[in-house]
């Protein structure tokens, strides 16, 4: 049994500091740049907005030299706070510099870091996550994508077989880190998993967009076929995986995109009852103070797992719980917005108010998708909680 730990933290002067400089960056760039954009959050993909955060460096800034300026997790955690707080297009270097290069720093090789962690600092190298597969979900336990040791042509290394799934933008990204199956699970599933690092342009991988009910394609389903890996891809220790992945996803679960994805829309729905009559907006203004309520509660708990990371700690489960608690507010926002003030979401020809709502309406059924469905998160928090 784990107990939950959430200390009160504040943000330190340092990084408060940088708060001024990243929304005169974000007015500048974002000057005209529309709502409905905004509303797409995260997953916005600008391939030059990242290589201007690059330029600027405000990628990788906790990283050791020489790979970064090694800035502290909270002075990052203020920068990541106003990308998402403005509805910045950040998603073309997301993942790599949010868990794939900190994955690579803690337990990669110098081959591996050298490869990659230049390009992802400069906005440049794009990464995707290989963990769910087709009929396990977020059930990593039951993987069944295998790397086979093997020799080709003198040259020691990997073959890879299988499928991954909701590999966000894996169509644009030029390497996975992916969770495969190196040996048998004997005493626990976890057993036999081990990471590898895959250059997506290899021969035997295909990707094909899974497009979603707005007819965006911003998932993917990855296939392996007779994949070759050098023994220099492969991440870590062999069977070291499942450890490996635990401290990824307490990088995956606990920043401010698991509770600001909604954000634009939050924004435009306070924007909407500020013109109303007060006697018209006394339901709606009570509706937007609970939702600033669990707003502040949510960063408040996500500042103490940032803080604990920056101490080197792995709060797993305290990530998780986040996760699920964000994931629950952000999915209510679209819900609450539409019930007090009884307008319909019109996604192409409706006003800022109405276009956000339509797509953060849409869009947040696959908002538990992401870092893990709910029903697992649940089931990893009861069971380090004791209670299964």
């Amino acid at each position: 049994m784990q107990p939950l730990t959430f200390e009160p933290c504040d943000l330190p002067d340092a990084a408060e500091a940088l708060r001024d400089d990243v929304r005169a960056f974000l007015a500048d760039e974002l000057a005209g740049y529309p709502v409905s954009k905004r509303a797409h959050s995260w997953i916005g993909f600008d391939a030059d907005f990242s290589c201007k955060l690059g330029a600027r460096g405000w990628l990788g800034m906790t990283w050791p030299a020489p790979w970064g300026p090694g800035r502290s997790a909270l002075e990052r955690y203020v920068v990541i706070e106003e990308l998402l707080a403005a509805g910045a297009p950040v998603a073309a270097h997301w993942i790599a510099e949010r868990q794939s290069g900190q994955l690579l720093l803690r337990f990669g090789n110098d081959e591996q870091r050298a490869l990659c962690l230049p390009g992802i600092v400069a906005g440049e190298t794009y990464f995707c996550i290989g963990m769910s597969e087709p009929d396990s979900g977020s059930d990593l336990a039951s993987i069944r994508s295998k790397a086979v040791k093997t020799d080709v042509k003198g040259q020691s290394g990997w073959v890879i077989n299988g499928r991954k799934v909701w590999t966000t933008y894996a169509q644009n990204s030029h390497y996975m880190i992916a969770l495969l199956r190196t040996g048998e699970a004997e005493k626990s599933r976890h057993e036999g998993t081990t990471q590898f690092l895959i250059d997506l342009s290899l021969p035997g991988v295909g990707v094909r967009p899974i497009r979603n009910m707005l007819g965006d394609e911003e998932f993917n389903e990855v296939t392996f076929d007779e994949v070759f890996v050098p023994d220099a891809m492969m991440i870590g220790a062999e069977g070291d995986g499942w450890r490996q992945v635990t401290a990824e996803l307490a990088f995956e679960r606990s920043g401010p995109d698991r509770f600001l994805s909604a954000f634009a829309l939050l924004i435009e729905l306070v924007r909407f009852v500020s013109t109303l009559p007060p006697e018209a907006a006394a339901g709606a203004y009570d509706a937007v103070g609970r939702l600033y309520a669990h707003l502040s509660t949510l960063r408040a708990l996500s500042i103490s797992v940032a803080t604990r990371l920056d101490a080197g700690e792995e709060p797993a489960l305290e990530a998780s719980v986040l996760k699920d608690l964000g994931v629950t507010f952000e999915q209510s926002i679209p819900e609450i917005a539409q019930q007090i003030l009884g307008i319909a979401p019109r996604l192409d020809c409706g006003s800022d108010f109405e276009s956000s709502l339509a797509y953060v309406q849409q869009a947040c059924v696959s908002f538990s998708l992401r870092g893990g469905t709910t029903e697992i998160m649940r089931g990893v928090i009861a069971r380090g909680l004791g209670l299964r």
